[in-house]
């Protein structure tokens, strides 16, 4: 028998648990916190964390028949549904810094080059996982990551626990958030795609008019030189592109935190 001071102390953690299922999935989908370098019992505490106070700010009661009940598996699927949303808005926006590096990459010629990407854990192109590294950096220099606990904080003001989940119009939304950022990912890369474009097209001229000379011993060379001076040229213009992708991958979160 439980002394009086712990009585009520399962139902309590019971829910403390069920307020962490949404910052979970939201971590489990975001940038950073997803990454599997991140310790699966750090993404826990702060998860539990974040819940406790969700929980603070918007009290909630589980079902009376429990959490196996099918009013419970609901309330849990409408959690890990909102998490998924708040942290996938978040990655779709961090992802167009790695498009724009597929670009670039390929328009170097370094589509060939792969490594490890640590934010997925799968083989990417080198030049995508840079500036997928850069947009980590950006991520955290605007303070990404506590805008990311706050709009999860004030989610359960508007989509409390057992409450409605999210609308139509917030999955429409993400869903053409999507194709927002694919242009976006273009863009960043437009200025050292294009110029590059037009190194290629400079050297197949010179192939046409001197066919003695091997174009893809000088082609190859001459391009990565000049994607790399490109590179550098346009660095704070390719930084300011990610940082306003992730901006609104934020704002997008924010919008589905407010069930818009």
């Amino acid at each position: 028998m439980l002394p009086p001071a712990f009585a009520g102390v399962e139902s309590y953690l019971w829910v403390l648990l069920v307020a962490a299922i949404r910052p979970g999935a939201a971590f489990f989908a975001a940038p950073l916190f997803g990454q599997t370098a991140v310790p699966m019992q750090l993404r826990f505490v702060i998860a539990v964390a974040i819940g406790m106070a969700g929980y603070n700010a918007v009290p909630f009661h589980l079902p009376a028949d429990g959490i196996t009940s099918f009013s419970g598996i609901g309330l849990v699927f409408g959690e890990v549904m909102a998490g998924l949303a708040l942290g996938f808005a978040v990655q779709i926006g961090f992802s167009a810094a790695m498009l724009a590096g597929e670009t670039i990459g390929n328009a170097m010629g370094l589509g060939f080059a792969a490594m490890i990407d640590p934010s997925s854990g799968t083989s990417t192109p080198a030049l995508g996982t840079l500036l997928s590294m850069l947009g980590s950096f950006m991520f955290l220099s605007i303070n990404g990551h506590l805008t990311l606990a706050a709009i999860i904080v004030d989610s359960y003001r508007s989509m409390p626990v057992g409450g409605p989940g999210l609308s139509n119009d917030a999955i429409h939304g993400l869903v053409m958030f999507g194709g927002d950022m694919i242009a976006a990912g273009f863009a960043i890369a437009l200025p050292v795609g294009f110029a590059l474009m037009i190194v290629q097209i400079v050297m197949g001229i010179l192939s046409r008019s001197a066919p003695a000379m091997n174009l893809f011993a000088v082609g190859m060379p001459v391009t990565l030189m000049s994607g790399l001076i490109l590179l550098a040229i346009a660095a704070p213009a390719i930084g300011e592109g990610i940082t306003a992708a992730i901006q609104r991958g934020l704002d997008q979160a924010h919008l589905i935190a407010a069930g818009h």
